[in-house]
């Protein structure tokens, strides 16, 4: 019998129906009762990863700790399990056939011919075993993007079908997501769709061992056992998901409709210890009723799909929880600031982040609003491009340099202030050639970075080709803005500060990504703790 436990996550009826925050709320409360857990994404697409995908396609890229470019979810199951993921958690088409066709063109398959089944299947579920094999884990939860039914998903679950035969059915279980949509006409929820996406599954040969059903309504007995009759699942295994005011409810509604009990019996497993949420549920407790409340512009060009900026939404929440503080957050589209309207766009707010992008598209509302902090002396976060466009605001309006800027931008500044970092001026190729993942950084003493993380080294994660260039340095500090952490090795700069600020910080790297529910980040929780004071 294998040691380590595999719970599959399937979606039916239509996409977006947070399989994800299922997985990561299964996650949650499997680690409450002591079991090593950790979660994997499938995703359909022939994309490599989603490094190269536009963000209103495929809202953020999350970023790995070893460097791997993922899918939005991942982040998710970081925030919520509070663990790491890596390389092995994020599967996606393009890989799978790429590794397929590099082993055909070496000749490994001794001339076969190479197909779906069993080439495509086997690699696969390789990939589903890989982090199995570790032995670090009790169970693992291996979320399917996409629907039932996708002719891009057949692959994955024909994989899945295989894997319950070859680990043996007590050592796997099969969750499916679906839709219980309400009709207004008729006052009535509707289980038929359900059962349409369990038949395509059936057809696909697997059963699902619990649906989870998502609704607008609660959902009566009668309605249950209608769904448990015609979709071939025991009363208990058809689980309630109703709509809530946050994500961070769902793995306490999980916990009244023993979602985790469900799997663990159906696992054969008993349950280490008596379930242990009390954290959570202080979090959630001080998240819904908030003793103060503050107003953060969050200037993008990606705004219209608030995904786009996941990583950084939710940091903010976590640092709101810790600050006693709502934090209400609204994302201004940096092309409509223009120097005519920005002070009645931005004075209402009580701090401004910039947020991290690619391109020339926006930059100049950018700029144009670190310029608005700056002056204001309104707290200001710099994330990433956000730190470039403060770094050439300040070269612009306080050092005197009219044409300065990135060389992303402009090829012809004489004021090159960001450029591209050597390493990246023979690269070429898109997917996969940032720096990218963690390094090391060393804070100086006494600045107000170092003040905030209480330590002198730290480690964050990096997605980025451009650089501070440390040519102007000197000026910079001569003038007021610092630099306050240095990575050790190469020598880039990775904060830059002014100190005669209120808070005025940017980084580099992108602190989002190591912000959890448990463990917010400490440069959020002292920027809402900023916009904070300055609203009082």
């Amino acid at each position: 019998m294998t040691k380590t436990k595999y719970v599959f996550v399937t979606g039916g009826v239509t996409s977006s129906l947070g399989k994800g925050i299922i997985s990561a709320s299964l996650g949650r409360l499997l680690q409450a009762r002591g079991f090593s857990v950790t979660i994997q994404k499938l995703d359909p697409y022939i994309n490599v990863d989603p490094g190269t995908l536009n963000p209103y396609e495929h809202g953020e890229c999350y970023v790995t700790d070893d460097g791997a470019e993922t899918d939005l979810d991942l982040g998710h199951y970081e925030r919520f399990l509070d663990i790491q993921t890596s390389q092995a958690n994020n599967v996606t088409t393009g890989r799978i056939y790429q590794s397929v066709i590099n082993k055909e063109r070496k000749g490994d398959y001794l001339g076969k011919t190479v197909q779906v089944i069993p080439h495509i299947t086997d690699e696969i579920k390789r990939r589903i075993t890989l982090l199995g094999k570790s032995g670090k884990y009790d169970i693992i939860i291996t979320e399917i993007g996409g629907t039932v039914g996708d002719i891009e998903s057949l692959p994955y679950i024909e994989a899945v079908r295989q894997l319950r035969w070859d680990l043996g059915h007590n050592n796997t279980a099969i969750i499916h997501l679906t839709l219980v949509p309400y009709l207004n006409a008729s006052g009535e929820l509707k289980t038929k769709p359900t059962q349409h996406s369990v038949k395509v599954l059936l057809e696909n040969g697997i059963q699902p061992d619990v649906l989870v059903l998502r609704t607008e309504h609660e959902l009566t007995r009668d309605l249950r056992k209608k769904v448990a009759l015609f979709c071939n699942v025991n009363l208990e295994s058809v689980i309630q998901s109703i709509d809530v005011s946050t994500i961070y409810e769902v793995p306490l509604l999980m916990q009244e409709e023993n979602l985790d009990k469900t799997v663990l019996a159906r696992l054969n497993m008993e349950a280490k210890e008596k379930i242990h949420l009390a954290p959570w549920r202080s979090f959630v407790k001080k998240l819904k009723n908030a003793s103060w409340e503050v107003h953060i512009a969050l200037v993008g060009k990606y705004v219209e799909l608030h995904d786009s900026y996941k990583s950084i939404l939710e940091s903010l929440v976590h640092a709101g929880a810790l600050n006693d503080t709502k934090v209400n957050v609204t994302c201004v589209h940096s092309e409509m600031i223009i120097p005519e309207t920005i002070a009645g766009d931005l004075e209402k707010y009580d701090g401004i982040l910039v947020a991290p992008g690619f391109g020339d598209r926006g930059i100049d509302g950018k700029i144009l609003a670190v310029k608005y902090a700056r002056e204001n002396r309104v707290p200001f976060f710099g994330i990433c491009l956000g730190l470039q466009c403060a770094v050439i605001e300040f070269a612009r309006n306080v050092l005197g340099y009219a044409d300065a800027h990135s060389t992303e931008m402009s090829h012809i500044t004489k004021h090159p202030v960001i450029d591209l970092m050597e390493e990246q001026k023979g690269v070429t190729e898109k997917g996969g050639t940032m720096r990218l993942g963690g390094y090391a950084c060393e804070l100086v003493e006494n600045s107000r970075s170092y003040k905030i993380y209480k330590k002198k080294m730290i480690r964050e994660r990096h997605r980025h080709r451009y650089e501070f260039n440390d040519d102007f340095l000197a000026d910079f500090e001569q003038h007021g803005m610092v630099a306050a952490g240095i990575n050790p090795e190469s020598n880039l700069v990775e904060i830059m500060e002014q100190p005669d600020h209120p808070w005025f910080v940017g980084t580099q790297f992108h602190p989002e990504y190591n912000s959890t529910v448990l463990n917010p980040h400490p440069l959020f929780v002292s920027f809402v703790k900023a916009a904070l004071d300055h609203a009082e």
